[in-house]
C-alpha cells in the first residue's frame, strides 16, 4: 500500500529543487481525476441511487444522497404522518405534519394541538429530510423475486460455458498454431471470416437447430452454441505462435503425447492470453440477455439478465428495485475482473517461453 501512495504521489518537481507543483504535475493530476470521475462517476451514482425509494428516485432535480422524509407519529392518528417545515406566514419556521393533501392546499396538523387542521399552501412548506438507506429494496428482492435462483442460472451458464470455450478455443488454437496440415490457412482464414458474420444473421438458423436438439427451455441451449468463439480462438493461436516450437521438440523426444503437451505445457504457459479469453468470456456470458431471451421462457430458468427485464412494464417501471438488483448483478463480474486483472498486467506482455 505503501509503495502504491507514493506512485500515484510522484511529482517532477522544479529545477530549484522546490517541492511546489509543476505545472505538468497539475495538468496530470487534473486529467487523471477527470478520467476517475467520468469511469466511476456512473457507477457511484447508481450505487447511491439503488438505496433511494421511489418517491426520491422521481424527485426533480435528482440528488446525489439518498434521502427520505421524517415521520411522526400522533395522538388520533393511525399512520405516521409526513413532517414539514412552514416557510412562510405567522407560522413560518414551524413543523407541522401532513394529515392530506388536496390540490395545491395541505391539510396540517401542530405538534402540539394535533386535533385542529391548519390549511397551508403546499408552496409554503418544505419536507423535513433526512439521509437514509432504503435497505428494502434489496430485501424485497429476496422476498419477491427468486433471486438465488436466477443468481445460480447466470452463475452456472457463465461457469460451465467458459470452461468450455476456454477448452474447445485453446485446443483448436493448438492445432491451428504448432500442426502443419494441409488446409491451415484456409480454415484460419473461415474463422476470421465469420468475426464479419453480426449475430443477428444467424439467430434464426442457431434458433432452429438448438430447437431440434431439444434444448429449448433448458440452460444447455444457452451454454452449447457459445462453446466456441472465432475471437477466441484467433487470440490464443497468435499468443501460441510465440512458443518456441523446441519445447514441443524435446517433449516428444521424451515421449510425451500430444494430449499430455498440451495440458502440461502449452496451457501453462498460455496462462496470460487465456486469462484475458476468461475475462472476456465471463463478461459476454453474464450480461448476455439477447440469445437467453430467444431460448428461455419459463421463469425458473431465466438468468439474472433477463430477471432485470422483467422488472419494466408498458405502463411503469419498478425503478428502486430495477437499480437494486443492477448493483448485485455488477457485483460477482467486478469481483472475477479484480481478480484476474492482475494475470493481464504481469503476463501479457512476456512469451511463452519465458
Amino acid at each position: 500500500m505503501g509503495k502504491a501512495i507514493a506512485f500515484l504521489t510522484r511529482t517532477r518537481g522544479r529545477a530549484d529543487g522546490s517541492k511546489r507543483l509543476h505545472w505538468t504535475d497539475w495538468f496530470t493530476y487534473s486529467y487523471l481525476f477527470l478520467g476517475i470521475i467520468l469511469m466511476f462517476g456512473p457507477v457511484i451514482w447508481l450505487l447511491m441511487s439503488s438505496f433511494k425509494t421511489d418517491a426520491e428516485l422521481n424527485n426533480y432535480p435528482p440528488r446525489f444522497l439518498p434521502y427520505a422524509q421524517e415521520t411522526v407519529v400522533l395522538e388520533g392518528h393511525k399512520k405516521p404522518l409526513p413532517l414539514f417545515t412552514v416557510t412562510e406566514g405567522e407560522l413560518a419556521g414551524t413543523q407541522m405534519a401532513q394529515v392530506r393533501r388536496v390540490g395545491i392546499v395541505s391539510q396540517m396538523v401542530s405538534l402540539d394541538a394535533p386535533e385542529e387542521i391548519i390549511k397551508i399552501k403546499v408552496k409554503e412548506r418544505e419536507p423535513v429530510e433526512r439521509i437514509a438507506l432504503a435497505w428494502e429494496n434489496y430485501t424485497d428482492l429476496f422476498e419477491r423475486f427468486n433471486f438465488l435462483q436466477f443468481l445460480w442460472n447466470s452463475t452456472f451458464i457463465t461457469v460451465v460455458s467458459t470452461l468450455i470455450m476456454l477448452l474447445v478455443n485453446s485446443m483448436a488454437a493448438f492445432a491451428l498454431s504448432k500442426y502443419e496440415f494441409r488446409g491451415r490457412g484456409t480454415v484460419l482464414a473461415l474463422i476470421i471470416g465469420t468475426l464479419m458474420i453480426p449475430q443477428t444473421v444467424v439467430l434464426v438458423p442457431l434458433f432452429l437447430v438448438v430447437r431440434e436438439m431439444g434444448m429449448i427451455n433448458s440452460l444447455w441451449g444457452v451454454i452449447i452454441p457459445g462453446a466456441a468463439t472465432p475471437t477466441g480462438v484467433f487470440l490464443l493461436r497468435q499468443y501460441m505462435l510465440t512458443i518456441p516450437d523446441e519445447i514441443l521438440d524435446a517433449a516428444r523426444m521424451d515421449k510425451a503425447s500430444e494430449w499430455k503437451i498440451y495440458w502440461r505445457i502449452i496451457l501453462p504457459l498460455s496462462a496470460p492470453a487465456i486469462a484475458v479469453l476468461a475475462i472476456l468470456a465471463i463478461m459476454w456470458r453474464w450480461n448476455d440477455f439477447l440469445w437467453p431471451l430467444i431460448v428461455l421462457s419459463r421463469t425458473e430458468n431465466f438468468t439474472l439478465q433477463l430477471a432485470l427485464n422483467s422488472f419494466q412494464g408498458e405502463m411503469q417501471t419498478q425503478w428502486s428495485s430495477l437499480l437494486a438488483m443492477t448493483v448485485l448483478t455488477l457485483l460477482p463480474i467486478a469481483v472475477v475482473f479484480a481478480f484476474l486483472q492482475k494475470y493481464i498486467a504481469t503476463g501479457i506482455a512476456s512469451t511463452g517461453g519465458k
